[in-house]
């Protein structure tokens, strides 16, 4: 069973960002751990020198004040503030190890048309970084999730993932579903797709991931749908309407990077999002 001996929020102090205070505190009182509260400004910001966030303007001589006053709205667990100044993945990530955090909570990436496309967002840099699953928490409702969706490869990241959404809703529905690209040699292999070498590996491949441990224990058996990602998950996005999305950090050839889908969901998640990289 995943680890949760801390949840860090890390916070810019925006309306991107507003969502994530809330929703981490309320996963810290139901799972009865201390909240981390955290800002952390940007090296090329020095101690007098103030950066805009939005329309705030921050300094590390306010950002306390800011963060104690947050807090106020905050109820049901035991809050630290924390403000650093430096390189944020890094310093995120160091946080998280020092707190012993097993959950990481940020907010909405602004979007940069032109840089994104050229590097990692911040926000994927962050994933990366910490040792723990990251929930991207932007949903206006901030209630106990009720209908979780697992986009899952069947690799060891996925279960990862979905035993760390079972802690954090354990009174949810789970569905999960997985999208079984086809090449065109499988299509002109003249059986039927029930038949098909494909799907039966997929099958076996989906037998050996219900046996992984602590998944949810509601977790209906995962759908094989053949189809590009992008157009199954969106369907069924659209179909159960889940109010938290769960996907491992990539699909199992390289879990030092993030997956294009991963990455994609994470510039413009469709709902609440739990990424997790294998345990």
């Amino acid at each position: 069973m995943p680890n949760i001996r801390a949840i860090l929020a890390a916070t810019a102090l925006t309306e991107r960002s507003a969502s994530v205070p809330r929703r981490a505190a309320l996963l810290a009182q139901a799972l009865g751990v201390p909240l981390v509260l955290a800002t952390v400004i940007p090296p090329s910001s020095s101690g007098t020198e103030r950066f805009r966030l939005g329309r705030r303007k921050l300094t590390l001589e306010s950002a306390p004040a800011q963060l104690e006053s947050l807090a106020t709205t905050l109820a049901g667990c035991d809050i630290t503030i924390v403000v650093r100044q430096g390189p944020v993945a890094a310093t995120i990530a160091q946080l998280a190890s020092d707190h012993g955090a097993g959950l990481v909570v940020l907010g909405l990436h602004k979007e940069r048309m032109v840089l994104d496309t050229l590097r990692l967002t911040t926000m994927e840099q962050i994933t990366l970084a910490v040792p723990c699953p990251v929930l991207v928490a932007h949903r206006q409702d901030v209630t106990p999730y009720r209908r979780v969706l697992g986009a899952v490869t069947f690799a060891p990241a996925s279960a990862h993932a979905m035993a760390t959404a079972a802690r954090l809703a354990p009174g949810a529905e789970f569905h999960a579903i997985h999208a079984l690209e086809m090449t065109s040699r499988d299509r002109r292999a003249g059986t039927s797709l029930h038949d098909s070498a494909v799907m039966t590996e997929a099958e076996l491949l989906r037998d050996a991931f219900m046996q992984m441990p602590n998944l949810p224990p509601a977790l209906h058996r995962p759908e094989i749908i053949p189809g590009g990602v992008h157009e199954v998950i969106s369907y069924r996005i659209d179909e159960l309407q889940p109010d938290l999305l769960v996907i491992g950090s990539h699909s199992g050839r390289n879990p030092n990077t993030l997956g294009n889908y991963a990455r994609d969901l994470m510039r413009a998640p469709p709902t609440d999002l739990l990424i997790a990289k294998p345990a």
